[in-house]
This record gives structure tokens, sequence and C-alpha cells, in this order.
């Protein structure tokens, strides 16, 4: 709530701050003024398309003069949020582990909302995942804790 109340508070003349929340399985999303489902709902839509979590997702509109009517709304708010989602910052982990250890640090992958881009196998199993940028340090620590110290972890950009 005190982040809606920072973004009105920034754009006073706004005429809608729009938004969902998605986290540990609880939603929330009005629409601010604006006809019923034509913009919390949407925004919402594209976060459990994007399968995240912890995520607050607002949209900031001025009405520009033109009526929009509920389908130019709904288009408006959901490629407003698919474009940031787009541009959402990703980045890489390099993981070498051993044999032993893939079932598990595989499971660990499909478990945190990662996407596995690669894989080698030679004397040792390289994986290599993309994950949110914000989430690869506490990922590291993590692959560290599951394989009793033996990954070799690598944050790439």
């Amino acid at each position: 709530m005190r982040e809606l109340e920072r973004l009105r508070a920034e754009h006073p003349g706004a005429t809608h701050v729009c938004w969902a929340l998605l986290a540990g399985g609880q939603s929330g999303m009005p629409d601010d003024g604006e006809p019923s489902g034509t913009a919390g709902r949407p925004i919402l839509e594209v976060l459990r398309h994007h399968e995240v979590d912890g995520v607050l997702a607002t949209v900031v509109r001025y009405y520009g003069g033109i009526k929009l009517g509920a389908g130019g709304l709904v288009r408006a708010y959901t490629d407003a949020i698919a474009s940031a989602m787009q541009l959402a910052e990703r980045g890489l982990i390099g993981i070498e582990i051993d044999y032993a250890d893939e079932a598990r640090v595989r499971r660990w992958i499909e478990q945190h909302e990662a996407e596995l881009v690669q894989s080698e196998y030679g004397t040792t199993v390289r994986l290599v995942v993309r994950m949110a940028a914000a989430a690869r340090e506490p990922a590291a620590a993590e692959l560290r804790d599951l394989t009793n110290g033996r990954a070799g972890i690598e944050v790439r950009a």
C-alpha cells in the first residue's frame, strides 16, 4: 500500500493507479475507478501467465481525452504489463555439479521459477539457468547448501 501511495503522490494528475498483486497464492486486483474487470483482472492474468510470485504490478494512467471502451482498456492494461514483463531483468547462473547432485538440482530449478537453458555432460554436469536477476545471488547460496558445498556456481550477467 505504501508503494501505491508513493505512486499516487508521484503522479498527482493521474486518473487511475491500477494494480495487481500476486504473492504466496494470494492476489489483489482493484480497478481504481475503471469499469469492473478492465484493469486489475487483466494485470493479474498477465502475472499468472508469466508464473511469477511476490510481484506487485502497477499501471499509472492519465486520461488522454479518448474513451477506450472496455475492450480497449483491457488491451491497454494487458499490453502495459506484458511489455514490462518482457523487459524484466533476467540473468544467468552457471552451475557445475557432480552427477549425483543433478536430480536434486533439477528439482530445485523446477521449484524456483528458473529456466534451464543449457546442459552439458562431461566429467561433471554443467547447467545454465535463467532466472530473475535479483534472485541469482540467493539462488547461488541455496544451491551451494543443497549440494553441501559441492556445486560450482557462476553468476553471469
